[in-house]
């Protein structure tokens, strides 16, 4: 992976990252919040030799530092807790008392400083004071021999002891850079980990490079696309309505040699939106002005005619068996009567009517009437029906939800095509979050390009515009003739 590819996955994971941060700063900041404060009281003790000749002071020196090491650990034991709950009269354990108190040596000296904490802070000085007095007798108990007359090491209490005015714990700034931090790295690790398990398609030129084939739409997500799943009722000027038509044009440049086109629309698995991108299509085209008729060859989950409003009683099943004509199960839909055939009944065994000579038939009264005929066909990977129809077809469009299907779905459904010798054409890519789509040419504008300009121009054309504008530019071709 090089640095784009990471920059990638921190814009597909951002929302992880942070989630993560924010929680992990949330709970630590609960945490310290019901935290007790502890207040830190300190006293310094030196430790020196008894002795007084030159050579003995040089050994006792160095024979201090040594029994000041010795001396940390003895402060935070249990012996000299044991004395200053004695002496202070506590009501504590031992054990607990010495995870309060912390004595540490002062580099290169013979000097040791003692810390006690507790949420009062005089009861802090008060176990110092009683830490200082007591450790002065333990040690003199300890260096001081049965023959001999005094002891050869002495501690002393340097000053008085001294309290913080403020908590020393809990340290809340401290707790939350940390915690950030600490919630970076983890939502970090969390988005590298999700990106590993994630074979989810996420990228136009990786699924271009996955199929072979030309990503021929990018259709942006659309929060109304549940509740207004087909164009008809969609602003002509909709991001959506926008995509579709860049792929219908896409589309007439995909043999251009051949008189007429039959393509199939179907995708891996079920939910990717193949139905209702075949829908979608058709009627981009047929608004175009192109000839174009959109036929449901889903026979087992048949939706054309919940999406449309059309009849489902009459449609290819029942020309199949002979019970209708073509023209007459075909209904026209909207305001361009778009040649629509619903599935028809439900047959028994759908493969075997797709392969019938009277489907072959039927397919060739279509190719022979229109300039395009869109197939509805079922997912490639549950049934064999998609595969049978894309051998019949031109060409075969894969639809291919964004964040959903996963590479080795892709890999086996273009597996599937080539083992019938099917030809995918291109690739749909749906459901485009608008953040990682590239369906507007690259603006990136909240409104689309041409309805910006209609605003701003305040464009207003009278029906027959096109008219006029052609007769005007005939009398302007007249007018410089005779002027040549």
């Amino acid at each position: 992976m090089d640095i784009r590819d990471y920059a990638k996955v921190l814009r597909r994971r951002w929302l992880l990252i942070l989630l993560t941060t924010v929680v992990t700063v949330g709970v630590a900041a609960a945490l310290t919040m019901r935290m007790t404060p502890q207040y830190a009281a300190k006293v310094r003790i030196f430790v020196s030799t008894t002795r007084t000749g030159a050579a003995e002071l040089y050994q006792g020196g160095l024979f201090a530092e040594q029994r000041v090491q010795s001396y940390a650990n003895l402060i935070d034991g249990p012996e000299l807790a044991s004395r200053v709950i004695d002496r202070l009269d506590l009501e504590t354990e031992p054990g607990e008392l010495t995870n309060r108190i912390q004595a540490t040596v002062v580099p290169k000296t013979v000097i040791l400083e003692v810390r006690a904490t507790d949420p009062n802070p005089a009861q802090a000085l008060r176990l110092v004071d009683a830490l200082g007095k007591e450790f002065v007798r333990l040690v003199a108990e300890l260096e001081t021999a049965k023959d001999a007359d005094g002891a050869a090491i002495k501690a002393s209490i340097l000053g008085s002891p001294s309290a913080s005015d403020r908590p020393v714990s809990p340290r809340l700034t401290f707790n939350l850079g940390l915690a950030a931090m600490l919630g970076l790295l983890l939502g970090l690790g969390l988005a590298a980990l999700r990106e590993a398990v994630d074979t989810s398609l996420r990228d136009a030129d990786e699924l271009a490079e996955l199929t072979g084939a030309p990503a021929l739409g990018h259709i942006p997500a659309d929060p109304d696309a549940t509740s207004k799943p087909t164009l008809n009722v969609v602003e002509p000027h909709a991001p959506r309505a926008e995509a579709f038509r860049i792929m219908s044009t896409n589309l007439q440049f995909v043999e251009v040699d051949k008189p007429s086109k039959v393509l199939v629309v179907t995708s891996s698995v079920p939910g990717e939106g193949k139905t209702v991108s075949a829908c979608n299509l058709a009627i981009t085209m047929a608004k175009s002005g192109q000839r174009v008729a959109l036929v449901e060859c889903d026979l087992r989950r048949p939706r054309i005619g919940h999406y449309l409003g059309l009849e489902s009683a009459v449609g290819l099943t029942t020309v199949l068996i002979g019970r209708a004509t073509l023209s007459a199960a075909m209904q026209p839909f909207g305001r361009d009567a778009l040649p629509v055939l619903t599935g028809g009944a439900m047959p028994p065994q759908p493969a075997d009517l797709l392969q019938s000579q009277a489907f072959a038939d039927v397919l060739g009264e279509l190719r022979h009437t229109f300039d395009t005929v869109i197939l509805d066909a079922p997912p490639l990977l549950p049934v064999t029906d998609a595969a049978l129809l894309a051998a019949r077809a031109d060409g075969a469009l894969l639809v291919v939800r964004y964040g959903k299907t996963t590479r080795e779905q892709v890999r086996t459904a273009v597996e599937r095509l080539t083992s019938v010798k099917g030809r995918l054409i291109g690739t749909v890519f749906n459901r485009i979050p608008l953040r990682e789509g590239k369906p507007y040419y690259g603006y990136s504008s909240a409104k689309p390009y041409g309805q910006r300009r209609a605003e701003r121009e305040k464009l207003v054309l009278p029906p027959d515009h096109v008219g006029a504008a052609l007769t005007k530019l005939a009398g302007t071709g007249s007018h410089r003739s005779n002027h040549t």
